[in-house]
């Protein structure tokens, strides 16, 4: 882990007694719906005719069909266990992704794996207890701060299991891992996933280029991952457009270089003649 890192985050990272007013910028959180693709015995029967015309099945794409039909007829794992027998079949990794899209990944992993080994210095980062400014623009200049944000908000776009790929490369060095983790796995993981338009073409484009580095503030002295017990409180103003935010953070990932915290708070609302306190996450900009 990056020493800088935890230098600046395992000190009391401060929000308490803040007199001042921010804007209200809280997430949204919307229901999603999804919608399946449906193909009646004719459309199944005409696609079928149409791929058998079009161009001759290849020895692969035939061993591919034949496993996915062996596959949807397979008898349960475990009953063949008690039967004695063992489906070998589950041992083969499953292929998430199509060739084009592997190839182009390994595209990808190539010139930062080959960057990692000839460039980054994790000796030298222990030493200066930082990560150089010239590693960091070229981490940026790569794209490692956009991974999963989509490539409209000006990221990579990249899947969870092409992320996980570049993150074995990444974890090549423990304190760059941990700076990106923290900045893309969670501190701007409630924009993408809960955030307004706005909210998105706000802050997403800055967080995917790395001009904007994001944290993510839950833990407290007083609660850890226990976000029910957490004491910081986020006050409304008599206007209602602002809100005063009040507690304190510790062991913040990125705390000291970030410009983007993604905070969790309570607040007071009323529900039928009573009040309760909420947890809730803001978005907040560092000013």
């Amino acid at each position: 882990m990056l020493y800088s890192v935890n230098r600046a985050t395992r000190r009391l990272f401060l929000f308490g007694n803040v007199r001042s007013t921010y804007r209200k910028v809280f997430l949204v959180f919307d229901k999603q719906t999804t919608t399946a693709l449906k193909f009646d015995d004719f459309q199944l029967k005409s696609m079928r005719n149409y791929a058998t015309k079009s161009q001759e099945v290849s020895a692969i794409d035939r061993e591919s069909e034949v496993t996915t039909i062996k596959k949807s007829r397979r008898e349960p794992f475990a009953k063949n266990l008690f039967l004695g027998r063992f489906d070998k079949d589950v041992l083969s990794y499953p292929e998430v992704l199509d060739r084009e899209r592997l190839q182009t990944l390994q595209e990808m992993v190539d010139p930062i794996e080959k960057f990692f080994k000839e460039n980054v210095d994790s000796k030298e980062i222990d030493q200066n207890e930082k990560i150089s400014d010239s590693v960091m623009k070229t981490l940026k200049e790569l794209g490692l701060f956009g991974q999963q944000i989509p490539v409209e908000y000006g990221g990579l776009g990249l899947s969870a299991t092409e992320y996980a790929r570049i993150g074995e490369v990444t974890a090549l060095d423990g304190g760059i891992a941990v700076t990106l983790a923290a900045h893309q796995a969670i501190g701007l993981k409630g924009i993408l996933i809960a955030g307004n338009e706005h909210q998105k073409q706000k802050y997403l484009p800055k967080l995917a280029t790395g001009e904007h580095i994001a944290a993510f503030c839950l833990t407290e002295p007083s609660s850890g991952s226990d976000a029910a017990s957490i004491q910081t409180r986020a006050t409304l103003s008599k206007d209602g457009k602002t809100f005063l935010l009040n507690g304190s953070k510790i062991w913040i990932s990125n705390g000291g270089i970030a410009d983007i915290f993604t905070v969790f708070a309570k607040t007071k609302i009323e529900e039928k003649n009573e009040v309760k306190e909420i947890g809730r996450a803001s978005c907040r900009e560092r000013v």
